[in-house]
């Protein structure tokens, strides 16, 4: 059975930091290319970030670009969202997905495993 499992939210305080971290059980992350999204009460989800298989490209929504950070480490099947400057704004459940399709936009059609979402919360 596959599963993928995010950990790390929480709460923070504006202008903090979280790290979110995403591993799998019965399939490798290494095999995959991995995303988060996000989604907010009443609003859509969003990509906001994703990283290739291989590691060495990412991609970034605008409204966490210079603030985000995507990165994997294939030794432990884990990839990580660092998190700095957070904004109320960044309120939402985060998912991590794995897929085998690559494109530039971030797109949900693309990615087949899901995990069950983590919430991160940002107080003003």
């Amino acid at each position: 059975q596959v599963q993928v499992v995010e950990s790390g939210g929480g709460l923070a305080q504006a202008g903090g930091s979280l790290r979110l971290s995403c591993t799998s059980s019965g399939l490798s992350l290494n095999n995959y290319h991995v995303a988060w999204f996000r989604q907010a009460p009443g609003k859509e989800r969003e990509g906001v970030s994703q990283i290739h298989r291989y590691g060495e490209t990412t991609s970034y929504a605008d409204s966490v670009k210079g603030r985000f950070v995507i990165s994997r480490d294939n030794d432990k099947n884990t990839v990580y969202l660092q998190m700095n400057s957070l904004e109320p704004e960044d309120t939402a459940m985060y998912y991590c997905a794995a897929g085998a399709a690559w494109l530039l936009l971030i797109r949900a059609s693309d990615y087949k495993y899901w995990g069950q979402g983590t919430q991160v919360t940002v107080s003003a």
